[in-house]
């Protein structure tokens, strides 16, 4: 499953990856060069419906552009994928690989809570799309990689789970200024802080109490993939290696008092390389 020659779908692929998701880009060289295409093309399908909220102005044309998905992945399991240089990618590695088509058609109708813009009420609301948006992905990776482990597959659900909540973190400034809410209304409740104070972007220390309260449900998922890593084949690691960067960014978070607003928690993470080529050399992701 080695990458094709220039401007092959394979190649288009890891250039959107390494664009628009440099972090899980970066794992993707830890894996064995056979392997990356595979990698890149599921990383680069999950960016297509990832940004269906951002690239539409009405929910019903990103209910459209989800089913285009959904119909792509009707067609590369029928063996006639369309012609479009993400699903050309993703059939060869499902083809290789034999993906469960259930994660990925999972993966489609998650995008769906993106377009109706609701607020999460609780933090097992978030905690529950967190789930649903990032751990197939990470299953599938495993599987991208020809891993079939059941202790692999559960350390998976929860460090893709751990991932998206970093990511939704990271995340609040981009969209409270698309008037857009993630951080959940009990927990925005428990630490003294508003919608509104979030929406208008206005600093405020409940607001960090509400960020730190994500944090910590973030660690919880981390250490629970953790408790598997001695059954996990040393294979999967580059599938589980975003736990190495969750831990990197949640540290940030911790020197920046989980101020949502400091700018330096959008930035890529200094660290990133050291970090991956500890678990690397260690074998613990």
């Amino acid at each position: 499953m080695a990458a094709g020659g220039p401007d092959s779908p394979h190649d288009y692929c890891a250039g959107q990856v390494e664009r628009m998701d440099p972090d899980r880009y970066a794992t993707t060289m830890f894996a064995a060069p056979a392997d990356r295409a595979g990698l890149h093309a599921l990383y680069a399908f999950n960016l297509e419906i990832a940004r269906t909220r951002e690239r539409v102005s009405q929910p019903v044309i990103g209910q459209m552009r989800l089913q285009w998905w959904r119909d792509s992945i009707e067609g590369i399991y029928a063996g006639t994928p369309r012609r479009h240089e993400v699903v050309s990618a993703l059939a060869g590695t499902v083809e290789a690989r034999h993906l469960d088509r259930k994660l990925l058609d999972e993966l489609v109708d998650a995008r769906e809570a993106d377009l109706d813009d609701q607020a999460p009420a609780t933090l097992d609301e978030m905690t529950r799309y967190a789930e649903a948006t990032s751990a197939p992905l990470v299953v599938l990776a495993l599987q991208a990689l020809g891993v079939r482990n059941d202790a692999a597959e559960r350390a998976a659900r929860d460090v893709g789970i751990a991932w998206a909540l970093v990511g939704l973190i990271r995340a609040v400034p981009f969209h409270a200024a698309a008037r857009r809410r993630t951080l959940p209304d009990d927990i925005l409740a428990a630490a003294g802080a508003s919608a509104r104070d979030l929406l208008e972007l206005r600093p405020h220390p409940g607001l960090n109490r509400a960020v730190a309260r994500v944090a910590d449900c973030a660690r919880i998922h981390l250490d629970r993939a953790r408790q598997w890593r001695r059954e996990v084949p040393r294979q999967a690691l580059p599938a589980l290696m975003p736990a190495k960067l969750a831990d990197g960014y949640l540290r940030l978070a911790r020197r920046c008092d989980y101020d949502p607003f400091d700018r330096r928690l959008a930035q890529p993470l200094p660290s990133r390389a050291l970090r991956l080529l500890v678990a690397d050399l260690t074998g613990a992701y």
